[in-house]
């Protein structure tokens, strides 16, 4: 799915200017990386804080176009007002489809209740995280992954290298050799294997 925003450049800057572009319902922000210099712009803040509330906006290829001109971007960083419901500057990081990226995509996790732990042992889980750092070309950027719990017994753990991944995505923790868990299986305590057929 392809998110497109539009945005202007920004030639005012500062606190005072900032202020005022918010007040017009705007939101300044910033475009770097790439080959390009950075950019200041400007953006509609409805639209982006409605975009914002998509998972998919995270994680996901944007395309921006500036003053018509469209670039790949990815979203690095969005400061919101401490108890407004207000999105005061946002980052963006342009990309060359080339040059490896690391991006957090989150996990969806699917089939716990039929994980025998939790169907034969009243188990409960619990997701220890629920995104992951992950790298890999532009192009072969997943929204998310799936993580399928249907195997888990009570006690068991779903780490890391569990995960199934699509060729050419890699995570760098694993490179490392840090093959950190994702979900645990907890028994119910006294429970696990009582039958109330008796």
């Amino acid at each position: 799915m392809q998110i497109e925003i539009s945005a202007n450049s920004r030639k005012l800057h500062g606190t005072g200017a900032n202020r005022r572009l918010r007040s017009q319902g705007r939101l300044p922000g910033v475009i770097y990386g790439g080959n390009g210099d950075a950019q200041s712009i400007e953006l509609d803040h409805k639209d982006l804080y409605y975009k914002l509330k998509m998972e998919a906006f995270h994680a996901s290829i944007l395309s921006i176009s500036i003053d018509g001109k469209k670039e790949q971007v990815l979203l690095r960083d969005v400061q919101m007002h401490p108890f407004k419901q207000q999105v005061l500057h946002i980052d963006f990081q342009r990309v060359r489809q080339d040059q490896k990226i690391h991006v957090k995509v989150p996990l969806h996790f699917i089939n716990a209740d039929i994980a025998p732990g939790v169907k034969l042992s009243g188990g409960m889980i619990s997701h220890v995280v629920t995104e992951i750092e992950i790298s890999c070309l532009p192009k072969d950027l997943p929204e998310f992954i799936t993580v399928d719990l249907s195997g888990m017994t009570a006690g068991s753990t779903l780490h890391l290298s569990d995960l199934i991944l699509s060729e050419n995505v890699e995570i760098p923790a694993l490179l490392k050799g840090d093959n950190l868990p994702v979900a645990t299986l907890i028994a119910k305590r006294g429970e696990a294997g009582e039958s109330s057929e008796e």
